[in-house]
């Protein structure tokens, strides 16, 4: 299994707490170093799901739920570009940019036994299970005529159990998400449906 092992645990300057980048900043980051429309898109997904996560279900602020989405936005912003360096290059290009150290710890804690950093946060928790299912539940509604419109919980979890269908999405890695977070798989598959259709 590749790894991309960052070899430290600690990121940022706790003096940067509170700096993010704008919504707008962000997108021109991605608009510089990814061209793949689909890879885009998944950002923008996992990010659209973290805010609602962070409005609806944490109770956060405006600029809390920036964080969290700014952290779903970047989280893959260097995959294309560096492959090879994956989460390595996001995380040092927003170190120079003096960004919270929450928001780069989130990401380099989105895939633990890839960067071997241990999700700790509720918003490194929440990533880390909105990666893998985001994409899934988005194959899920491409193969259907109406996308997500009547798509229900029943049909993802059964296309969870045919390992053919998105074989490249870890069922190993959701379910690991999962034993950190409180919440069950229908409850997850449900918010992503809910608020991800309107993200295409």
């Amino acid at each position: 299994m590749p790894t991309h092992e960052l070899g430290r645990q600690g990121f940022g300057n706790p003096a940067n707490a509170n700096h993010l980048p704008s919504i707008e900043e962000a997108n021109a980051l991605l608009n510089e170093w990814v061209s793949n429309d689909r890879l885009r898109l998944h950002m923008r997904q996992v990010a659209s799901v973290m805010r609602a996560w962070a409005l609806e279900k944490e109770g956060a602020t405006d600029q809390t739920a920036l964080k969290w989405e700014l952290a779903g936005l970047l989280h893959d912003a260097d995959w294309e570009k560096y492959p090879d360096d994956h989460c390595r290059i996001i995380i040092e290009k927003l170190e120079e940019m003096n960004v919270d150290p929450e928001l780069i710890h989130c990401i380099a804690s989105h895939g633990p036994k890839y960067f071997g950093v241990e999700p700790v946060s509720a918003m490194d928790k929440m990533i880390y299970v909105f990666d893998e299912l985001s994409g899934f539940i988005h194959a899920s509604a491409l193969i259907r005529p109406m996308r997500y419109e009547g798509m229900d919980v029943k049909s993802i979890l059964k296309k969870l159990k045919t390992p053919s269908f998105a074989a490249q999405v870890s069922r190993e890695d959701i379910t690991d998400a999962l034993s950190r977070t409180d919440y069950s798989l229908e409850e997850i598959i449900s918010f992503i449906i809910e608020h991800q259709r309107e993200t295409v």
